[in-house]
């Protein structure tokens, strides 16, 4: 499965958003989940966007995803995240 991983802006950041992405990714390394940064010309199974803050505002519509995509704007969104993506991959 390849997740693609779009972090917002960062304008209003409220946690590390680059060490939620790695905590995830830290997690989920014996998945069968490539992660690879949002393209918009990358097929995608998933998307990943990592916002900093409830707004969650970051653009996503430009990005081919087959599936779901998955936003999250909480440190305390992280395990939420994991167990959605480890289920993508049953």
């Amino acid at each position: 499965m390849k997740c693609g991983i779009k972090f917002c802006g960062g304008c209003n950041p409220r946690y590390d958003r680059g060490a939620a992405g790695r905590e995830i990714r830290s997690r989920l390394e014996n998945e069968d989940i490539e992660f690879v940064n949002a393209t918009e010309d990358e097929k995608l199974d998933n998307l990943l966007v990592i916002g900093g803050c409830s707004a969650c505002c970051a653009s996503c519509s430009q990005y081919d995803v087959n599936d779901e995509t998955f936003k999250m704007w909480e440190e305390n969104h992280i395990d939420k995240i994991v167990e959605l993506l480890r289920r993508k991959c049953l």
